[in-house]
């Protein structure tokens, strides 16, 4: 189900150009944050902060999302714009194929840059304090969130020539502002599910961190989303026509 001509192909299409570099320079300011946080602030309240606002704002609401949206799209979104797509859908590789290779290497392009801003914030901000598994936690909310950000963004790169924008509304508006404004739309917002799946490995008390899914809707929910959005590309390929891709 993965080709690795493909899986080559991408991983030099995406960590080939300037957009790694940008990457993994924006994934380093929640770390900058958190150096900071350390030299100017006491540890009393560093479990709290680390976790809300450090992991679970910045890493978790602002890096992953635009870190897979980037990396997410561009994995087969590019070859659209610039028309190389019809060579690869040109050959006898079955749509299936092309989607699963294009995820893994968007997938692990993401949580590279995602679990390391994670572990190195995590580990400065909380200052020697006890982790009560604050990092081991938001570590899984990266790699679980990644998956279903870049198959969500994936499909729609196939699914529109204005994937990016759509993505940037959706990681701003919905849930940077909608979802804190109605608490009922938690179960459509994909940094939700991760914070959701990190309280599974945090022993702190609620106080500290208390996320709005609990574990279990919050992976069901990433589960049917990834599963979803990956049949969804798929089929978008299969009903793709070559004079489109040109």
């Amino acid at each position: 189900m993965i080709d690795p001509t493909i899986l080559r192909l991408t991983v030099r299409q995406l960590l080939g150009q300037r957009r790694s570099i940008v990457m993994v320079l924006f994934a380093l300011l929640p770390v900058l944050l958190a150096v900071l946080y350390a030299l100017e602030n006491d540890s009393s309240d560093a479990q709290e902060w680390t976790a809300k606002v450090a992991l679970g704002g910045l890493v978790i609401g602002l890096v992953l999302p635009f870190t897979a949206l980037v990396f997410g799209t561009a994995a087969l979104g590019q070859e659209f714009e610039d028309g190389t797509a019809v060579y690869l859908l040109a050959k006898p590789i079955p749509r299936a194929t092309i989607v699963f290779s294009k995820l893994v290497v968007a997938w692990a392009a993401t949580t590279a840059v995602v679990v390391v801003s994670a572990a190195l914030t995590g580990a400065i901000g909380l200052s020697g304090e006890p982790g009560e598994g604050i990092i081991a936690g938001f570590i899984a909310a990266a790699v679980v969130g990644s998956l279903v950000y870049c198959a969500a963004f994936l499909w729609l790169s196939i699914a529109t020539s204005r994937a990016l924008i759509v993505g940037l509304l959706y990681v701003f508006i919905w849930q940077g502002v909608v979802v804190s404004l109605f608490s009922g739309v938690r179960y459509f917002s994909i940094s939700q599910y991760a914070l959701g799946i990190a309280k599974a490995f945090i022993t702190a008390p609620d106080e500290i961190f208390d996320p709005r899914l609990n574990v279990a809707p919050a992976v069901l929910f990433a589960v049917l989303v990834t599963v979803g959005a990956t049949w969804l590309s798929v089929r978008a390929l299969q009903r793709w026509e070559i004079g489109e891709a040109t």
